[in-house]
């Protein structure tokens, strides 16, 4: 899955900035010791069956706009607009559904 990175803006946390896009959008909002907070706008995208993620971190994640389902190990959850997850590390998980477009805070925390 392909995705674009950009650096913090003053714009609104809600803003859908493109309103359509191919990719994952991630926008840094805080990125500080041992914690990173970004804005995800996913259009659709999905996590491939055979490229799950794995972090070597916490991850909180928050749907700001939009739902979304994840698949943590042999659990389905449905997430949507104001519900949040806390995918521990080293749990191998994939995104199976994102509403086109769903705007995410996910919050890293490292250490």
């Amino acid at each position: 899955m392909s995705s674009l990175h950009k650096e913090s803006s003053e714009e609104d946390i809600f803003s859908i900035n493109p309103k359509k896009s191919d990719e994952e959008v991630f926008i840094d909002l805080l990125n500080k010791d041992n914690i990173h907070i970004e804005k995800i706008i996913s259009y659709g995208q999905t996590t491939p069956i055979d490229e799950p993620y794995i972090q070597a971190h916490d991850e909180w994640v928050l749907i700001l706009e939009g739902s979304a389902k994840l698949k943590l190990g042999d659990r389905e959850v449905a997430l949507q607009k104001g519900e949040s997850l806390l995918i521990p590390a080293n749990t191998k998980h994939w995104v199976t559904y994102t509403y086109s477009p769903t705007i995410w805070l996910a919050v890293h925390i490292k250490g």
